[in-house]
């Protein structure tokens, strides 16, 4: 097998090829990718779900719009948080009850005591769900051009506009990936 060059904390874009609608204009923020596999979170999916009806502890330290969000078609009934500490350096310390995934953000233990985390949180959001790729999986999905790979930044975590992210994080690429935000919803309306 080929060694597989890790793409943890980076984004999955969709691209408007992929014909998977439970990835149509996804941004997915991986949050593990090795040679076992991948898994990442959909973050521009929100639900009409308030986090406080099902995590009523984390409902205060979830960010705008306090809703869970669809983190992906697998698992809907585990939920994953995932927190951006600030100024959160690989060279500092992890709070306890948090994970460093890349840079400043992190998963966050759901089982712990929500105000053990509470002073250190930037923001947080809760998934329902995941999406999971076995190995070699999104390797052939990369291939196929079903997705592009772009650097995460910390707001893509929190986005308070989350159905505007796909077109944000392309609109934001120095490249000719800036010119696919103005893709149409539908192109056969041109």
């Amino acid at each position: 097998m080929t060694e597989v060059s890790s793409l943890t904390g980076r984004l999955l874009v969709a691209t408007p090829a992929l014909a998977d609608p439970n990835f149509d204009r996804a941004v997915v923020l991986l949050l593990d990718h090795d040679e076992e596999g991948s898994l990442g979170v959909v973050l521009n999916r929100p639900t009409p779900v308030d986090v406080g009806d099902i995590l009523e502890g984390w409902a205060d330290l979830a960010g705008e719009p306090g809703v869970v969000f669809q983190g992906g078609p697998v698992s809907l009934d585990s939920a994953l948080g995932v927190a951006v500490i600030p100024g959160g350096s690989a060279a500092e310390a992890a709070p306890l009850g948090w994970r460093r995934v890349h840079g400043a953000i992190g998963l966050v233990d759901l089982e712990a005591p929500p105000e053990l985390l509470a002073s250190a949180l930037g923001s947080l959001r809760i998934f329902a769900g995941y999406a999971g790729w076995g190995p070699g999986q999104l390797e052939d999905e990369l291939t196929d051009g079903a997705w592009y790979v772009v650097e995460s930044e910390p707001g893509d975590v929190s986005s308070p506009a989350p159905e505007r992210l796909w077109r944000s994080v392309l609109r934001r690429q120095r490249s000719e990936l800036a010119m696919v935000a103005t893709y149409p919803d539908d192109p056969s309306l041109n």
